[in-house]
């Protein structure tokens, strides 16, 4: 098993959840229902991670900006680190 960080910019109280593209070349934008209130976001990016890669929440570690929209997160066991698919504009 492996350990992996990417670095996401959430984006809080959106009309639907899931991937949303590249911020700035560097981050992937993860847009969320969940309001950027008491860990809200957090908490559903971290609800988010896990049913997308099908790993249980322990594995998946907020490492920094747990007050900022953009963020490191670490996910552990991960085999292989899928691009995500974007919805066609």
């Amino acid at each position: 098993m492996s350990n992996c960080r990417i670095q996401i910019r959430v984006l809080p109280n959106a009309k639907h959840e899931g991937w949303a593209g590249m911020w700035n070349g560097t981050h992937y934008k993860v847009a969320l229902r969940a309001p950027a209130v008491d860990g809200k976001a957090n908490e559903a990016l971290i609800d988010f991670l896990a049913d997308y890669f099908h790993l249980p929440k322990r594995a998946i570690t907020l490492v920094s900006g747990q007050t900022n929209r953009c963020k490191i997160i670490e996910i552990s066991g991960i085999q292989n680190l899928e691009p995500p698919s974007y919805p066609s504009k």
